[in-house]
């Protein structure tokens, strides 16, 4: 595992690291909420505190949950709009991660795939 770290950023994540880890996938509805906000946001807070890397929350236009409910976003109504919550991290981030979230009450289907990730380039470490 190599760290990269990006001397004249001014984002608040100024180290990358490349190595082997997970991408672990949430799944929810964007109406979906936890302790009072949206668990999107809730989940990004999470990492943020957890000094995760970086999230990215993708949108979808139709899903079905495990019950076979067909989701799906509005042209007038986003609330029932399928999102995917990911994060890319090593094993221990991945560990403390499920460790915390297993200690709430909550209940999220999620997807946790092995993975090598990094930065590639000499200028992605550059050009925000």
């Amino acid at each position: 595992m190599g760290i990269l770290t990006c001397e004249n950023s001014s984002r608040p994540f100024v180290s990358f690291i490349s190595g082997n880890g997970f991408l672990i996938t949430f799944y929810a509805e964007r109406s979906r909420m936890y302790q009072g906000q949206p668990i999107v946001e809730w989940l990004l807070s999470v990492a943020q505190q957890m000094k995760l890397g970086g999230a990215t929350v993708i949108n979808a236009t139709h899903g079905m949950d495990h019950r076979g409910q067909i989701h799906s976003a509005g042209f007038f109504e986003l609330a029932d709009q399928p999102v995917q919550i990911q994060f890319a991290v090593n094993d221990e981030q991945a560990t403390a991660l499920f460790e915390f979230l297993e200690d709430k009450a909550i209940s999220l289907f999620y997807v946790k795939q092995a993975v090598e990730y990094g930065v590639i380039g000499q200028s992605s470490l550059r050009d925000g």
